[in-house]
């Protein structure tokens, strides 16, 4: 039976500096403190510096903190003016699952914006810089999803918690579809792959103020606490991306049942995810949004 995969296939970073959005808590942290521990100069990039600089300390290592606050376009602007010279690999790791619908300041719906318009941004901002890999956290959610490119903020259609959800992890998923498709077109040496991290139990959040959602949340995390990935096996598969001769644009997720816990392995998609019609149509309307272009 070959050995389970560990941080230890990491080897030794100190050459690479990386770049992890929402390193202060969950999958993040986990991720962040894997990397300085086999070397890396790892950038937090975090909303709360304060926060990040405590973070750091913990890790320990080499870090550094940069403000990005991904749900402020202004914000993922001025973060390349931030970091100096060139970065190894780009880790869109933050994400939100937000109580109620609100817009950004943008005017975005709050959870698109967070988790696949803001990255999308920050992502063409940095290009020129990055040397070999960006990877992006997705989630099984989007195999739930529904793309509404006719209304992606959800401004006429109903909200809620895990439509809002799940459809920005399928635009993610489709996004990493088509960068795939754009940088192999272009020959470039930059290599993108997406990764899902199991069921955290530290990632869950409260959705509701109710009484009887407070009560499930607390059961859920009980069973969580039994059942589903701590931080550092949640960090796995965006670890084995790095440490593992992967194919350009693949899915690396869990080996569990359901994709809730287990090592990282390669996996498949959603159909809907596997569209490239759609994912070209969508980073046009990111593109649009967000006033920055993708690679071409």
């Amino acid at each position: 039976m070959a050995a389970a995969w560990s941080p230890s296939r990491l080897g030794n970073l100190s050459d690479k500096r990386i770049i992890v959005t929402g390193a202060t808590n969950g999958v993040g942290l986990g991720t962040a403190r894997a990397l300085a521990r086999a070397g890396a100069h790892v950038i937090l990039a975090a909303r709360d510096t304060e926060l990040g600089a405590a973070r750091a300390r913990e890790i320990g290592g080499s870090t550094s903190v940069v403000k990005l606050d991904l749900a402020d376009q202004t914000s993922v602007r001025g973060f390349p003016d931030q970091i100096d010279g060139d970065v190894d690999i780009l880790i869109n790791n933050a994400g939100a699952l937000t109580q109620h619908r609100t817009d950004t300041v943008d005017g975005f719906e709050t959870t698109l914006a967070t988790n696949f318009l803001g990255p999308f941004a920050l992502t063409n901002l940095m290009m020129s810089r990055i040397r070999s890999k960006i990877i992006s956290v997705g989630s099984e959610a989007h195999r739930s999803g529904t793309l509404y490119l006719d209304d992606p903020h959800l401004r006429g259609r109903r909200w809620t918690v895990m439509g809002a959800y799940a459809q920005s992890k399928l635009a993610v998923m489709l996004w990493g579809l088509e960068l795939d498709r754009r940088l192999r077109a272009a020959g470039s040496p930059v290599v993108t792959q997406l990764t899902h991290p199991g069921w955290v139990a530290s990632n869950l959040s409260h959705v509701s103020d109710s009484r009887l959602m407070l009560l499930t949340h607390k059961a859920v995390q009980r069973f969580a606490a039994k059942f589903a990935n701590d931080i550092d096996e949640g960090a796995a598969p965006t670890l084995y991306c790095i440490s593992e001769p992967l194919p350009p644009g693949c899915y690396v997720g869990v080996s569990g049942r359901f994709g809730l816990r287990g090592g990282p392995v390669l996996i498949g998609r959603s159909e809907a995810a596997c569209d490239f019609d759609t994912a070209a149509e969508l980073v046009g309307f990111a593109e649009a949004e967000t006033g920055t272009t993708a690679p071409t």
